[in-house]
């Protein structure tokens, strides 16, 4: 245990808002790590453009929901200020000067760091049309004519037709025009263009790789190079004085007053629909624009000059993606990262709930594969056993095999209840969609509870067998999403435990009957009490060490920006509790702070798995008790979302669970450091043995696979080399 005796417990006050760090600043340092990785010049050359576009796609929701909504905010005339004493107009204007320097360091990257090592190595960008042999030219003006124009709508805009409306994170391309004079005309030119734009498609690739000609490297251009070079052909009677992309982002945080909304789907339906339309939050134009038709868009969008963002480089970096996915440059990509290992304690042979009533699964996804979460939905759907199916869904992919087997339930005559979070944003239409083909299918669909979000991940299948009536439960960090299975890190269990399947029942009572039952068993609630749970848990540990008991916390989450749990963990550090604390993204809670959080510490892994998983540790005076959530520690999770937080009863999970900690904890490749002033430094790696954690898991998954390829007692036992024993020795 720390020495505090330097400072007294409680000198500081842990409610000064000096000691918290803004949620929004937060999340822009958090961009700047990935926005690092694009830098890090040890990551291959594909790698970087991928983070590059992540950083890009990172933005582009930034805008349209939290800089949005601290514009709504001042114009609500909102003057409380945040945790860390921020009015809404005072964080616009840090978060206004931050991310201006974000973007240039973006375009900075783009194109000093990543365009000439691209070049390098055989791939070239044609930056602009003109640029193009006679021979390139001629093929995009081909692909022009049979695939472009026919789908683009040129706009003029004159007295008879207004300026149209830019839809959200659209790409298009503004022109001045005007009337070209003809040669028997005794009239001369005018002097006022009008104004023309075009939307570039998004129905077509961004990129088009130009034929490869002899001894020449691989080139693509981008679409609206090509519709610029041939943008004559849309306005075949005027003049173009100049043409320039430009791009608009709006707000696209819906307001629902689900009190006067009769019918939620319908009121949501319409709502999304105006999300295309809403305030411009962001106009990017390219640098080189000219003034007059800057002037032109600016005045026609309404927007300040502090939300111009000039751009020297194609706009929208998110195509990089689609570069990555180009083939022939394998060579240039991340190759130590493994395909997701089958789950030893489930054998494809047999009957999944006979494995789960072996004992408890935990699975680690995406280092052991997702489909036992498919399978498990599938099979109970086909199983005669099987009377009922509930599942809460936040997020699914496009071509869900969970909703299929949902619906092939139904269609067998089980109870199938589902409910489908039409509030998951960016995701209501995809979920409205799913939810009216549940219905169709003969589920019973709800849509959760007024005025709160639905993010718990449980699925509870009711079977008949011999010994009577057993229910079976899946709890995860994560959602019921197999394509972002694969890309997230997450933790799941199977479990057929009377005492989970009572809260387990008990939860959908809730959610479809507002029956909430006197006492539970083991899953903890948000917002009934999982933050009183979570506080009563790090008091409990600041308690042990006054007394002189062992005491530990380690916490891993996506973000952390509730203050009364920060402040929780402040009195905790000065009571002497050594805390560590993984956060990937916003951390509100200052580390290392003299007197306050010097017992604190936080860092940040940020590598090519999304790191979503959330686990808690305490200590718990030699008796230590683990668990994982669907929660961060927020207050939208805490307060106005219902969450669930499960423990890790048995003592080889836990075992893994600890493991996992403990590797991230050696993590010095993909770990930042966050320091007293609030930056973030990656690893020292001097004196410490390298580790890049989330590869170590990938080996860890398909070693346990060799060692467990038919399914037998070490299954259970199996722990990886340098394991979970190592966690108390861990020195900061």
């Amino acid at each position: 245990m720390a020495d505090m005796n330097n400072h007294k417990s409680g000198a500081i006050n842990v409610e000064d808002p000096k000691y918290y760090t803004n949620r929004e600043l937060s999340w822009i340092s958090f961009n700047k790590r990935v926005l690092s990785e694009a830098r890090d010049k040890s990551n291959p050359l594909f790698e970087r453009l991928k983070f590059l576009s992540i950083t890009a796609s990172n933005l582009d929701e930034f805008f349209m929901v939290r800089v949005a909504s601290l514009k709504d905010m001042i114009h609500a005339q909102y003057s409380k200020p945040d945790i860390a004493g921020l009015t809404a107009s005072m964080q616009l204007e840090q978060v206004s000067e931050s991310l201006h320097e974000f973007v240039s360091l973006q375009y900075h990257t783009f194109n000093k760091m990543l365009l000439p090592l691209m070049e390098e190595n055989g791939l070239y960008i044609v930056r602009n049309h003109k640029e193009l042999s006679e021979e390139e030219a001629e093929y995009v003006d081909r692909y022009f004519t049979e695939f472009v124009y026919p789908v683009l709508t040129p706009m003029a805009v004159d007295s008879s037709r207004p300026f149209p409306l830019i839809r959200n994170k659209s790409l298009n391309i503004g022109a001045l025009i005007r009337p070209k004079v003809r040669p028997e005309s005794k009239k001369s030119k005018g002097s006022k263009y009008d104004f023309a734009t075009v939307q570039v498609p998004d129905v077509l690739p961004r990129i088009l790789e130009l034929p490869q000609y002899e001894g020449e490297q691989r080139k693509i251009i981008l679409l609206e190079q090509v519709i610029l070079r041939n943008m004559d052909k849309l306005f075949l009677n005027y003049d173009i004085e100049s043409s320039y992309c430009f791009r608009v982002e709006r707000n696209a945080d819906l307001s629902i007053d689900e009190d006067e909304a009769e019918d939620l789907l319908k009121e949501i339906e319409k709502q999304v629909k105006k999300r295309a339309w809403g305030e411009a939050i962001r106009l990017e134009v390219d640098s080189m624009m000219d003034k007059k038709l800057m002037k032109t868009i600016v005045d026609e969008m309404g927007i300040s000059d502090k939300d111009i963002y000039s751009i020297d480089g194609p706009l929208d970096l998110t195509f990089l993606m689609k570069v990555y996915k180009i083939e022939g440059f394998e060579h240039l990509k991340e190759h130590g990262y493994k395909d997701p290992a089958i789950v030893p304690e489930i054998s494809p042979d047999e009957n999944i709930f006979a494995s789960i009533r072996q004992g408890d699964i935990l699975m680690h996804h995406p280092y052991q594969t997702f489909d036992p979460v498919v399978r498990f939905v599938s099979d109970a759907a086909s199983d005669p056993k099987v009377l009922a199916i509930k599942q809460t869904l936040y997020r699914v992919s496009g071509n869900s095999p969970i909703i299929a087997a949902l619906a092939r339930a139904a269609d067998n005559g089980k109870q199938v209840t589902v409910l489908v979070e039409l509030k998951a944003r960016f995701d209501e239409e995809n979920n409205i969609v799913w939810a009216k083909k549940l219905e169709q299918a003969g589920c019973h669909v709800i849509y959760g509870l007024v005025g709160l979000k639905t993010h718990c991940k449980i699925t509870l299948v009711v079977r008949r067998e011999d010994e009577g009536i057993r229910r079976y439960v899946h709890l995860a960090t994560g959602n019921y999403n197999d394509s972002t299975a694969k890309l997230y890190t997450d933790i799941g269990l199977f479990t057929c435990k009377d005492a989970f399947g009572e809260d387990a029942t008990a939860v959908f009572n809730m959610l479809s009957g507002y029956s909430e039952p006197l006492a539970w068993n083991r899953l903890s609630l948000a917002p009934l009490w999982l933050k009183d749970r979570i506080i009563y848990m790090i008091d409990r540990e600041a308690d042990n060490a006054r007394r002189g008991e062992t005491s530990r916390i380690i916490a891993k989450m996506n973000s952390i920006c509730h203050k009364d749990v920060i402040a929780a963990l402040y009195r905790a550090s000065q009571a002497g509790v050594r805390i560590d604390l993984i956060v990937r993204g916003i951390c509100s809670l200052k580390a290392g702070i003299p007197g306050l959080s010097d017992n604190i510490r936080v860092r940040s892994i940020v590598g090519n798995y999304l790191e979503h998983s959330r686990i808690f540790y305490f200590e718990n005076a030699g008796k230590p008790e683990y668990y994982c959530s669907s929660a961060d520690w927020m207050p939208r999770n805490l307060e106005r979302r219902v969450e669930i937080m499960f423990p890790i009863e048995e003592g080889r999970l836990q075992d893994k669970i600890r493991h996992i900690l403990d590797a991230e904890l050696r993590d010095t490749e993909k770990a930042h450091i966050l320091a007293p002033d609030d930056s973030y430094n990656k690893v020292d790696k001097r004196g410490k043995t390298e580790l890049n954690s989330q590869k170590l898991f990938g080996d860890e998954a398909w070693l346990l696979e060799s060692k467990n390829i038919s399914l037998t007692g070490d299954s259970r036992t199996f722990i990886p080399e340098k394991g979970p024993e190592e966690i108390n020795n861990l020195e900061h």
